[in-house]
């Protein structure tokens, strides 16, 4: 074992719940046994948002932030695009040093231990591992019924608080269980009876058999329902109280690569001195980690869903029920034009005046405090302020290239914030709201995809009030 462990840890979920109820409704059964609600990512989160929203709960937690880190490693089996780096946007979003060591790990429900086994080996000064996943299902079946949405993330480096004492993996060919055919959004399988259970149980029961687990506080199992990890407990040598102790699913509903993430980010919260982390995956392959408590671990999570959707509500945040875009009018924004404003975007860069100190946003033209042609100290600012003016855009107001995001959830509101900065001074930026902000709202920015325009979807800055 490596002296690398886990300083910190983050997780967060869409805010959005639909009940199994409501979808018995609609269909006449729930066919996914254990799981009272999924989390329903919003209109504009996918596993880039989510991770960032993970991630940066546990750099806060650790007081730490981006530019610190030298290792960065991102698992999904839902990447928006099938090809294309996620270390690149993601690190973009968070400010990491662009010579950071980088993996995306994908393809496998395990993806989220994967990366975390490659953090380990690695063994960074300052690290960090995120696992963020939204699978899908046919709106008619299992998988469909049980899909949800979730991201966890872990600080990684030596000398931490809660290490990782023993590890091992197995896997063995058990085709058919759970895969995603190229080109799909949805899920599939051959749905086998015993064959899937123990596909489910053989390659988990394996993996754990190799590591020294002994008495443990909680096992974060990898949970496609709320049925299938209990029947694998025993084969892992723990009691079925120590698998419910960290569960997400009947909350989550099926998280993917980031399920035993998740369960593992509550252990540690709920104060967990020895875990046990057992993740699956289809093919199939398991991971099993041991995890020790040596101190304290800071924690940050964002788990509590608190707005309840109805099934049409679903299916246009799904994107199943949506109008098509409007033709022509749209503001064209190239993809270089927009490369090139990235650092305000993404990372809401200004620029502060050296002969007056204001802050213009974004850090171009003239001094807005003393109208001088000067060039700018870039700063990047903290992400929070207080809105100054508010409207709503409502149903065929918003630009085109916002048409999809208005059907998909309904009027949204654009507000003129004053930004803080670090001098006490306010930089001013109009931005997009997620959910409700009126005038004199404190509000903090977090990240989004704002709209996909040649193919090319574009992530940026929207406020959302602060509790």
């Amino acid at each position: 074992m490596t002296d690398a462990g886990i300083h910190a840890v983050g997780a967060y979920a869409p805010d959005h719940r639909i009940s199994a109820d409501e979808i018995a409704d609609a269909w006449g059964r729930f066919e996914a046994s254990g799981i009272e609600t999924t989390a329903v990512p919003d209109a504009d989160e996918d596993a880039v948002t989510m991770a960032w929203a993970a991630a940066t709960r546990a750099l806060e937690a650790a007081g730490s932030d981006g530019p610190d880190l030298d290792f960065l490693a991102v698992a999904t089996t839902t990447p928006p695009l099938e090809e294309e780096d996620l270390t690149a946007r993601l690190g973009s979003l968070l400010g990491v040093p662009e010579d950071a060591t980088r993996h995306v790990v994908t393809g496998s429900t395990r993806a989220g231990t994967r990366a975390l086994a490659l953090a380990l080996d690695a063994a960074p000064e300052r690290g960090l591992v995120v696992a963020s996943d939204c699978p899908r299902g046919e709106p008619h079946d299992a998988r469909g019924h049980a899909a949800g949405a979730g991201a966890a993330a872990f600080l990684v480096g030596p000398d931490a608080p809660v290490a990782v004492v023993d590890r091992a993996e197995h896997a063995q060919a058990y085709p058919g269980t759970r895969f995603r055919e190229r080109g799909s959004d949805t899920l599939d399988g051959i749905d086998a009876g015993t064959y899937d259970r123990n596909a489910f149980v053989d390659p988990l029961a394996a993996a754990a058999d190799r590591v020294d687990a002994g008495e443990v506080d909680a096992a974060a199992v990898q949970m496609p329902d709320g049925k299938l990890p209990y029947r694998a407990a025993s084969a892992l040598g723990v009691d079925t109280d120590a698998v419910a102790a960290p569960e997400t699913v009947s909350t989550l509903g099926d998280t993917g690569a980031a399920s035993v993430p998740l369960g593992m980010a509550k252990a540690l919260d709920a104060g967990a001195d020895r875990l046990l982390a057992a993740a699956w995956g289809s093919g199939a392959g398991a991971d099993a980690l041991v995890l020790e408590r040596g101190g304290e671990v800071p924690t940050a999570l964002a788990l509590d869903g608190a707005e309840s959707v109805n099934y049409g509500e679903y299916l246009r945040l799904r994107g199943e029920i949506t109008a098509e875009e409007p033709d022509g009018g749209g503001a064209y924004v190239s993809v270089p034009t927009w490369h090139r404003s990235l650092p305000q975007r993404h990372r809401l860069v200004a620029g502060r005046c050296p002969d007056c100190g204001a802050y213009t946003f974004p850090p171009e033209g003239a001094c807005r405090g003393c109208d001088s042609l000067v060039e700018y100290e870039e700063v990047a600012l903290p992400g929070t302020g207080t809105v100054e003016a508010h409207t709503e855009i409502g149903k065929g107001g918003a630009p085109p290239e916002f048409a999809e995001l208005q059907s998909r959830a309904g009027g949204f509101g654009v507000a003129i914030v004053a930004f803080d900065t670090p001098d006490d001074e306010t930089a001013t930026a109009p931005a997009m709201v997620v959910g409700e902000a009126s005038v004199g709202d404190r509000v903090k920015a977090v990240q989004r995809r704002l709209y996909t325009q040649e193919s090319v979807t574009r992530y940026g800055f929207k406020v959302r009030a602060v509790e």
